[in-house]
């Protein structure tokens, strides 16, 4: 008996995007100074460093913006945000 033919289906071809160089369009998410993930827009590109700094304090997270060329610092906690006063 013969075994049927498994067909594979064609994989679309993977954007690659390489983390040591710049990316030319976009927003890209940079921790302690490597390029990260990529992002279309500047506000999904802060909501993810600003979780990000949440739950790791310590690390430095910037936005790149490749039309600009320049990088924007994600500060902790959030400008605007009310300090807690019970944890103090």
């Amino acid at each position: 008996m013969k075994k049927p033919k498994i067909e594979v289906e064609e994989q679309q071809p993977r954007k690659i995007i390489r983390a040591d160089k710049a990316p030319t369009e976009g927003y890209s998410l940079v921790v302690d100074g490597h390029f990260k993930s990529h992002h279309d827009t500047v506000e999904a590109a802060e909501e993810t460093g600003m979780a990000l700094k949440n739950q790791f304090q310590m690390l430095q997270i910037q936005v790149y913006d490749a039309a600009t060329k320049t990088r924007s610092l994600i500060q902790w906690p959030a400008p605007g945000a009310e300090h807690d006063p019970k944890v103090a």
